[in-house]
């Protein structure tokens, strides 16, 4: 078999000695077939990696058309839902269909979702890495020229394309506007796990801010929630510090939305506020919020424009895009510091 094309049905059965009519009764559980003649279409199919093409007998039945597989954590965060608008809107006009599941940021739940996918023969694998997982099971269908393209974040064990944001660069420039209207005292608030990429990133952003404005790293400033709930909390925990701190920085969006649910409560209108990702409503807020912007539609059309080059066969070295981030001034992330 060609090292650079994906395995059929007619491989594994050349590799057992048998046809690929019993190859199928084995797969499909249509008929009869020997214990031994199964046991080796099997193995055969693990040795070489074939995944039954589910799309061409959904076709033969009336099924789905071509599709495009994407992963992603989260199926009700706004940034995800902006995302595949971005890549849906990009492959329609080359009649794909795109299929989505959330992983939930669970690695096994991530890999049962791609093996789903691949059994469907999709045609462009899109994926946002859960943290901890590893994408060494995706080689053969990389070296078989499956397009697979890694968003938001990169992923592990596996050399192909990323689509990113500028998070270290765009934190940064949140937390220096914070600096330049006078707060030295900024708390960050951020996702989990800590060990998420782009919570890395935008707390080194932030670091780094700070030590270019000569301002010591203060541990006691950064928190830690996974939801609106849990950043209301911490929130809550930062303010009654002995010194607490006069701005926050908030990791992403959820994080947002809980800092400014706690200002509100506590009726703390003294507290500067940057976010990093934008909110719905947020120039309806008072004050209207400050925020690093991503693009989220246009990482989600540069990770379709990167799978479909490839699909037309771009085979270049894999690189990494990263999306640009902007810094939108409404208000929050405005207020001058109180006097000493």
């Amino acid at each position: 078999m060609a090292a650079n094309r994906r395995p059929t049905m007619a491989d594994v059965a050349r590799e057992v000695g048998v046809s690929a009519k019993t190859v199928s009764r084995v797969l499909n559980e249509d008929g009869y077939a020997s214990e031994q003649t199964r046991e080796q279409v099997l193995a055969a199919v693990a040795k070489l990696g074939f995944q039954p093409n589910l799309m061409a007998r959904n076709i033969r039945v009336g099924g789905p058309d071509t599709t495009v597989g994407l992963v992603i954590p989260d199926l009700a965060n706004p940034f995800f839902g902006a995302v595949a608008r971005g890549i849906e809107d990009t492959v329609r006009d080359r009649g794909l269909t795109l299929l989505m599941g959330s992983s939930a940021d669970d690695p096994d739940r991530e890999r049962a979702l791609t093996d789903k996918f691949l059994a469907r023969r999709v045609s462009i694998l899109i994926v946002v890495p859960s943290v901890g997982a590893d994408h060494t099971h995706l080689k053969s269908h990389r070296t078989a020229e499956l397009p697979i393209v890694f968003l938001d974040r990169p992923g592990v064990g596996l050399s192909t394309d990323s689509i990113v944001s500028s998070n270290r660069a765009g934190a940064q420039e949140g937390v220096a506007h914070l600096i330049a209207h006078g707060h030295r005292r900024i708390g960050f608030v951020g996702d989990l796990p800590v060990k998420l990429y782009t919570r890395r990133e935008r707390l080194a952003g932030y670091r780094a801010a700070l030590q270019e404005a000569d301002i010591p790293y203060d541990r006691s400033l950064v928190a830690n929630a996974h939801d609106q709930p849990g950043a209301e909390a911490v929130t809550s925990q930062l303010l009654e510090l002995a010194d607490p701190p006069t701005a926050l920085f908030a990791g992403n969006n959820i994080m947002a939305l809980g800092i400014i649910a706690e200002l509100a409560r506590s009726k703390r209108k003294d507290v500067a506020v940057v976010a990093f990702d934008d909110v719905s409503l947020a120039e309806a807020l008072e004050p209207a919020l400050t925020v690093v912007a991503q693009d989220p539609e246009e990482i989600g059309r540069s990770a379709a424009a990167t799978a479909l080059a490839r699909l037309d066969g771009d085979r270049s070295r894999a690189h990494t895009i990263t999306v640009p981030t902007r810094l939108i001034a409404r208000g929050s992330g405005e207020q001058p510091a109180p006097e000493p």
